[in-house]
C-alpha cells in the first residue's frame, strides 16, 4: 500500500544532520514522495526536531520501518545497514544506501535484492562523475585512483589511524595516511570512504580502484579527485565538499539523496 496519491511513502533511518536535510526537503514537497516514518537512536530529539515539519511524522524503532514506507533511506552507522535494508529489499521495495562502503561486507543484500525484486540504490553523494564512470565501465577501463584529502577534524578516531598508530593531531602539513584498494579502505576509513565504494561499484570493482588519504591541517573542506583511464575515454575530476553537521560528512551527500527522489518521477530527467 502506497501513500496517498500514490506517493511513494519514505521512511528515513537515522536521523542526523542528512537525515533532517533530506526530512525538509520531503516536508516542503517532491513530486511523487511523501515521509512517513523516522528511526533514531534519540527518539525524543528526533521527534522535537521533527516537530518544525508540517505534519506529524512518527519515530519507531529500526524493525518497525518496513510496514510504514515504500522506500528507505539509510543515514545510520554502517552496522546497522542489514537491519535496515534486509526486510523492505524482501518486500521487493527500496533501500537508498549512504553507508556504501557495508555494502562490500554485506554483499548478501545485492543477493537478497535480486532474489525478491528489490533495488538498492547508492547516490552520487559526495562524488561526482559517477554516470561518466559507469559509461566507461560499459567498455574497457584500464585505471581508476582516487586521492581524498579531509581536514584533521573529518578523521579522527578513524579504524586505520587507531589501528596502526597515525597521529594526525597536532601536524602542520598534509600527511598521506594511507594508500591501498577501495576494500581496504571501507575498512580502515567507514565513515570516511563510501566515495570510494561508490566509485569503485560504478567502476572496476573494490579491489582494483586505488584509494590514497591525506590528512591535511590547511583544508576546511572534504576533497576528491578521481583519475580515470579507459578506452573510451581517459579523464579526472575534483570536488571540494562543504562539510555538514558531521565533519565526516558532506553537505552535498544530503542533497544527492533528495536529487535522485526529484528526477526519479521527473517528466525530463537529466542524467542516468
Amino acid at each position: 500500500m502506497t501513500g496517498t496519491n500514490s506517493n511513494q511513502r519514505v521512511a528515513i533511518a537515522g536521523f542526523g544532520a542528512i537525515g533532517m536535510r533530506i526530512a525538509r526537503a520531503l516536508d516542503a514537497g517532491i513530486s511523487g514522495y511523501e515521509l512517513a516514518a523516522v528511526s533514531a537512536n534519540d527518539r525524543d530529539k528526533a521527534q522535537k526536531r521533527l516537530s518544525v515539519l508540517s505534519r506529524t511524522v512518527p519515530v519507531v524503532a529500526i524493525e518497525e520501518l518496513e510496514p510504514l514506507a515504500d522506500v528507505v533511506i539509510e543515514c545510520a552507522p554502517a552496522a546497522l545497514l542489514p537491519s535496515i535494508a534486509a526486510p523492505f529489499l524482501r518486500k521487493a521495495k527500496t533501500v537508498i544506501v549512504l553507508s556504501a562502503g557495508a555494502l562490500l561486507s554485506h554483499d548478501h543484500l545485492a543477493e537478497l535484492a535480486k532474489r525478491h525484486g528489490g533495488q538498492i540504490v547508492v547516490p552520487t553523494g559526495a562524488l561526482l562523475g559517477l554516470d561518466a564512470v559507469t559509461a566507461a565501465a560499459e567498455g574497457e577501463i584500464k585505471r581508476v585512483t582516487m586521492i581524498s584529502k579531509k581536514p584533521i577534524a573529518g578523521l579522527l578516531g578513524a579504524p586505520h589511524l587507531v589501528t596502526n598508530g597515525i597521529k594526525i593531531e597536532g601536524i602542520t602539513e598534509p600527511m598521506r595516511v594511507f594508500r591501498g584498494n577501495a576494500r581496504e579502505a571501507a575498512i580502515g576509513f567507514p565513515a570516511n570512504l563510501n566515495v570510494a565504494v561508490a566509485l569503485s561499484l560504478a567502476g572496476i570493482g573494490p579491489d582494483q580502484t586505488i584509494v590514497e588519504m591525506w590528512a591535511d591541517p590547511s583544508l576546511t573542506r572534504n576533497t576528491h579527485t578521481i583519475q580515470v583511464e579507459a578506452d573510451s575515454a581517459s579523464f579526472s575530476m575534483s570536488i571540494e565538499n562543504v562539510p555538514s553537521e558531521n565533519p565526516k560528512t558532506g553537505i552535498i551527500t544530503a542533497l544527492s539523496v533528495i536529487s535522485y527522489l526529484r528526477k526519479a518521477r521527473a517528466p525530463l530527467r537529466v542524467g542516468s
